[in-house]
């Protein structure tokens, strides 16, 4: 590892979006490199309303936030299924954590990460009104749990815990006080090899191009369909065909924000599409527009 990616892979109009806020990766420390993808920091000052729209990664993340003059306040949020919208106003901050797809079990081990899929639970009681919207922009809510089975948090960070990591100014405090926190929460040592196994495995996907469905995959790596649905179930959260077409998305994503018109018969041939409609399709039902459409001038 040389640093944090510099990619936007599922940033919608990732150009938009760094003109109007600061956003920065920042590097753990060393013991949790393995787990975690990076930190990311968002500060802003807006004049008015602006929407954020992600095209999210087989991740969960912690994400610690404070809106204006709001108490700050801290979720794990799960695997997103559709694309996530979050309307950003005012001013603000957040301080996010995005764990390696595969990282984030030994953390909380007591439940597979399918568990947290769809979910945002709040690390500690959250404020009344805890910011601006931040709703997935197509699917509904997750069910809550019945009332007799509480949800529960599934880390134990507190209050003043949260306040260490978003109220100090100096973004090295914010990193310091994330690595502080990390490190007192795990990772728990029995649950590390089958993590780490995972992250491997969507590493894989993530760069071999090669790798286009789920039983390539698994003959690649000398197992059956089934129980590698039952480790990314476990570790990941997500089944690997849905990894795969993520990171399809991405990739076709992030090719459309190069400022260049793709050649997009021979992207959905390359990223293993049975044509170029295949491809529109799935671009289409993600991002909300069709890949011919993505980027194009709007005059505002």
């Amino acid at each position: 590892m040389t640093g944090p990616r510099q990619d936007t892979r599922g940033i919608v109009e990732a150009g938009e979006l760094f003109s109007r806020v600061d956003f920065r990766r920042r590097e753990p420390a060393p013991a949790l490199r393995p787990f975690l993808e990076h930190y990311w920091l968002i500060d802003w000052d807006l004049p008015e309303p602006y929407a954020t729209h992600v095209v999210p990664h087989p991740s969960v993340n912690m994400v610690f936030q404070r809106y204006g003059d709001e108490e700050p306040w801290a979720e794990v949020a799960g695997i997103g299924l559709e694309l996530f919208t979050q309307k950003l106003t005012g001013s603000g901050r957040v301080c996010g954590v995005q764990f390696r797809p595969g990282g984030f079990r030994p953390f909380a081990p007591e439940r597979p990460v399918s568990h947290w899929t769809g979910r945002r639970v709040p690390l500690h009681p959250a404020p009344r009104s805890p910011g601006p919207e931040s709703v997935p922009a197509s699917a509904p809510e997750p069910a809550p749990l019945p009332v007799s089975v509480p949800e529960p948090a599934p880390l134990p960070v507190s209050p003043e815990g949260v306040r260490a990591v978003v109220e100090p100014d100096d973004e090295d405090a914010r990193v310091a006080a994330l690595d502080a926190l990390l490190l007192g929460l795990g990772p728990h040592p029995a649950a590390v090899d089958r993590s780490l196994r995972a992250v491997a495995l969507v590493d894989r996907v993530r760069t071999d191009r090669s790798i286009r469905r789920v039983d390539e995959l698994a003959s690649a790596e000398g197992v059956s369909a089934r129980s590698l649905q039952r480790l990314f179930a476990e570790q990941v959260g997500v089944g690997p065909k849905w990894v795969i077409l993520r990171y399809r998305i991405h990739e076709a994503l992030e090719r459309a924000e190069s400022g260049r018109e793709p050649d997009w018969a021979s992207l959905a041939d390359e990223l293993g599409y049975s044509d170029q409609a295949h491809l529109v399709r799935d671009f289409t039902a993600t991002v909300g527009v069709p890949p011919t459409a993505y980027g194009r001038p709007t005059g505002g």
